[in-house]
Order: structure tokens, then sequence, then C-alpha cells
């Protein structure tokens, strides 16, 4: 019976397997509706400042902030979400593959790309890759914090206003719903009036003017700034709701591969020990015969 302990061993390391698997699925349903919430909660502050920011650079065109003029340089930056944890199935791979497919896109432009972190997965892969990172910020736990996400950030932000990059991207995955993330990969600088027009159209509201206290500059300087903050927070919050989605479907189904592997191998141990108990029998009857 040496296969059949072999087996029994088997079935004991696949039902502890299934143990932990299990309660990682159960803290993932906790952790996904905090992250659900956190990420809802933050959707109508983004809204708002961004229509604030779309009627503002329509209203006051004498006035052009540097967030939305465009450079002539041949770098671009990249900010990369991603998760501090792996076991939540291809979130992180396939917003890196949309990522590589971006920095080969530059690449063939004949420019080049400064990125940074946000997450061990792709701080590692951004390093493997031989990418350059300016900064980056890991460990962020499971609720974002603005005031560690603005310094790293602020490295590019700076970069674009002294016109050493053309273009910020924001990438991150986005949540759709519970069984669907969507990578993506979005221009955040320069900022385009028409585009930013093109948001609030589509969420209805009308345009307004305003009146501008102390003037201007200062205003529309202080708010596009919150604008761009307002986006990155966002898109952490979002990519936080996604990857504790994505770690409960991933769990849920290693559990559930499990469970069938453990049947298989019962069976499998059943056949066994049956044909052992045959064979004993067949051999007392052959024995009892010859006597």
């Amino acid at each position: 019976m040496a296969a059949g302990k072999e087996i029994r061993g088997k079935i004991k390391s696949v039902e502890n397997t299934k143990k932990i698997t299990k309660a990682m699925e159960m803290v993932s349903v906790s952790k996904m509706r905090k992250a659900q919430e956190r990420m809802r909660a933050a959707r109508p502050y983004s809204d708002k400042v961004r229509n604030i920011a779309s009627n503002l650079g329509k209203a006051n065109p004498e006035y052009t902030h540097v967030f939305m003029r465009s450079n002539d340089a041949k770098a671009a930056g990249m900010i990369v979400v991603t998760s501090d944890k792996g076991l939540c199935g291809g979130l992180n791979t396939n917003l890196l593959r949309a990522v590589t497919g971006k920095l080969r896109e530059l690449q063939d432009q004949g420019g080049t790309a400064l990125t940074v972190a946000v997450g061990n997965k792709g701080l590692g892969f951004l390093n493997r890759i031989g990418a350059q990172v300016v900064s980056q910020v890991t460990q962020l736990g499971d609720t974002p914090h603005l005031e560690r996400l603005i310094g790293p950030v602020k490295v590019l932000l700076d970069q674009y206003a002294e016109g050493k990059l053309n273009a910020v991207y924001l990438c991150y995955t986005k949540f759709i719903n519970t069984m669907k993330q969507e990578p993506v990969v979005e221009q955040l600088l320069p900022l385009s009036a028409e585009t930013m027009h093109a948001q609030t159209k589509e969420s209805g509201e009308p345009g307004w003017d305003y009146i501008y206290e102390p003037d201007a500059k200062t205003v529309i300087d202080e708010l596009l700034l919150r604008y761009v903050e307002a986006l990155v927070y966002q898109a952490v919050a979002e990519n936080m709701a996604s990857e504790q989605s994505a770690r409960m479907v991933a769990m849920k189904a290693a559990t559930d591969n499990a469970g069938n592997l453990i049947n298989e191998l019962k069976l499998v141990y059943n056949k066994t020990r049956q044909a052992a108990i045959t064979k004993e029998l067949s051999e007392i009857v052959s024995g009892a015969a010859a006597v």
C-alpha cells in the first residue's frame, strides 16, 4: 500500500491548500466591498473637478496653463499603477502587457520613457525590462493616501512643466464590475480643453463662467493641480477595487479546482485500495486451493 499512502499524502496536501485559498477568498470578499465603496465615494469629486476644470479651460482662453500646452521634447512619462501582491489572476499581467505595447510605440517613434511605479509588481517589471524608474511608491496597504502619491507623481509633473516631457500617461486597471476589469492607458498631460469639454458634455451639465478671486491664473493653477491629483487618486482606488475583485475570483477558482482534484485523488485511492484487497483475496483463495 505504498501507492495508497502516497495518494493519502497528496489528498492531505491539497486539502490544506484548499483551506488557504478559501480563507483568502473570504478575506478578499470583505476587502473588495470596502475598496468598491472607497472607489465610488471618490468618483463624485473626480467628476466634479473634471467638469469645473473643463469649464475653466474654455471660459478663460487668454490664460493657458502649462499643463494644457504641448511640448516638443522626445521623452514621455508613464505612471504605472499595479498591486503590491500577486495571486490576483491576470490583473497585473494584462496591464503590464498594455504598458509594454505603449513603451514599444514610444520607442518606434524615437522617444524615451520615464516611469513612476505605484505598486511592487509594476516596480519589479519595470526594473526587469530596464525601464528608467524616476520615482516609486509601494506598500500602500488597503487604503490609498493622497499624500503618499503626490511626491512620486510630482516628479513627472515638474518635468513636464519644465518642458522635458511631451506627454504623461496614466496606466491602471479600471473597475467595471466584479467579474470584469479593463487595463487602461490614458493621456494625463497635456490636458486637452476639447477632451475635458467632451467629458463634461457627456455628463449633461451646462457650461458656466466664473468670477475669479484673486485672479484667473491663481485659481486655474491650483485647480488643474488638484485635477491631476484627483485623476491619480481615482486610478489607484479603481486599481485596488479591481485587485480585490480579481483575487476573489482567482481564489474561488483555485478552491473549486482543489475540491475537484481531491475528488479525483479519492477515486484513485479507492480504486488502488480495492485492487490491493482483491489481489490479497485472490492470493488467499489460490493458497487454499493449492492445499
